[in-house]
């Protein structure tokens, strides 16, 4: 493949390919779980332990994935994490059985930790260097890449039941993708981001095989930039759990528009994702993260109160067009806010999407899924809430014909 010639697009190239193999190798393996379950002969309640052990060891790994940014890079990491995701669809495949599926798949929300917080990390390095918006179109690629993961497992099962070449052909084009990204990877600034309050923290220290791992108490930017994560991915992972379910039960939507719910919401939030980083531009990410939230939560709360196929539809919508633009812009302050805000930030937005979905099922069960939607609405608006506590400041920043521009980039010092 011919090396693009600017230095930023080649950076930036790179990186969307992390973002794209990660979306990639999640819906590999995510999209034969009915093979997976009948090869090991798991019950349903197994198969959802089996999810959840990824989440719960994504989730538990950020002092660990902050240590080893710190020791090696995250350019390091994103290669070492990157290639072992190319490995675990192929142990997966050849687990002989349930207790061994659940370490293997354990190890993958490990690795896929790793790889979320130092590619994140790499995007806002990549920011930084070139003064250009980026994060947006980064994370838009993720869901290019589930797409092409799910394409790519229809036409594999089509064409045999073999789970074993299936992963080993994924596990071939994600080593292609990694080897290609990890030599325009950007080193890390040796210049730490850190707030004088972080600096001055004394926390108690671990160690594992020459990689210190600290534990302390989170600063009050990670708690602000954690919570508005934490809620961000609730509304996030509500949307695509329960838009088909509101549209039969509630809206009572004919059976053939139950799932335009979640395609709706999904294409909302890839637009939304490619158009963020001109709307950092021009308006900062303090207005777009706090707008986005608000227009989600008003969208959500405006459809259940109008109930309704229409106004459910066009709120799904509005609700993805709000709340894409969160996560990248929390990302890109929690990056300058150091390798240790980044990683539990995005440990946070593992939990909302782990407890997201079974909170709001509890409501629903209670209360009807109505009002389960709006407490979702409610969620929104807490994320938006929660990222105003954090401080912005402006530095300039350039378009994409590379003139200057007035945009938002996150402070290091948190909000009192």
């Amino acid at each position: 493949m011919p090396r693009i010639r600017d230095e930023f697009r080649r950076a930036q190239a790179a990186v969307a390919a992390l973002f794209l193999l990660l979306g990639f190798q999640y819906a590999t393996w995510a999209s034969r779980l009915p093979a997976i379950k009948a090869r090991l002969s798991l019950t349903d309640a197994e198969l959802g332990m089996l999810l959840m052990a990824c989440g719960i060891g994504a989730a538990a790994s950020f002092p660990l994935v902050a240590a080893l940014i710190k020791r090696y890079g995250s350019a390091q990491v994103c290669a070492g994490s990157a290639a072992l995701l190319a490995l675990v669809p192929l142990a997966i495949g050849a687990a002989p059985d349930f207790p061994v599926a659940l370490v293997i798949t354990c190890v993958d929300g490990v690795a896929v930790a790793c790889l979320d917080v130092a590619m994140n990390a790499q995007g806002a390095r990549v920011e930084e260097r070139f003064t250009r918006k980026t994060m947006g179109k980064l994370h838009a690629t993720f869901s290019a890449g589930a797409l092409l993961g799910a394409v790519l497992a229809s036409a594999a099962t089509a064409a045999t039941q073999n789970l074993e070449a299936h992963f080993a052909a994924a596990a071939a084009l994600i080593l292609l993708v990694v080897g290609y990204a990890r030599q325009d990877l950007l080193p890390d600034d040796e210049r730490a981001h850190q707030t004088t309050e972080m600096a001055r923290e004394r926390e108690p220290k671990k160690r594992l095989r020459g990689v210190r791992i600290k534990v302390g108490v989170p600063t009050r930017f990670m708690v602000w930039a954690g919570a508005a994560m934490a809620f961000a991915t609730i509304v996030e992972g509500a949307m695509n759990d329960w838009t088909a379910l509101y549209l039969k039960n509630v809206a009572k939507a004919s059976v053939g528009l139950t799932p335009l719910g979640i395609a709706l919401f999904s294409i909302a939030m890839v637009v939304a994702r490619i158009s963020s980083d001109a709307w950092r531009r021009r308006w900062g990410d303090a207005r777009v993260v706090a707008a986005g939230g608000l227009l989600a939560g008003a969208s959500l709360a405006a459809a259940v109160l109008l109930h309704g196929v229409v106004p459910a539809l066009v709120g799904f919508a509005l609700v993805g067009l709000g709340i894409a633009s969160v996560a990248p812009c929390v990302y890109v302050a929690a990056a300058g806010n150091g390798t240790d805000a980044l990683a539990l930030v995005s440990a946070m937005g593992t939990v909302g999407l782990l407890i997201g979905p079974g909170a709001i099922g509890l409501i629903a069960d209670a209360d009807g899924l109505a009002w389960a939607m709006g407490a979702v609405a409610i969620a929104a608006a807490i994320a938006a809430v929660c990222t105003s506590r954090i401080t912005w400041h402006y530095a300039p920043a350039r378009d994409d014909e590379g003139t200057h521009a007035e945009a938002a980039v996150p402070a290091v010092v948190p909000a009192s």
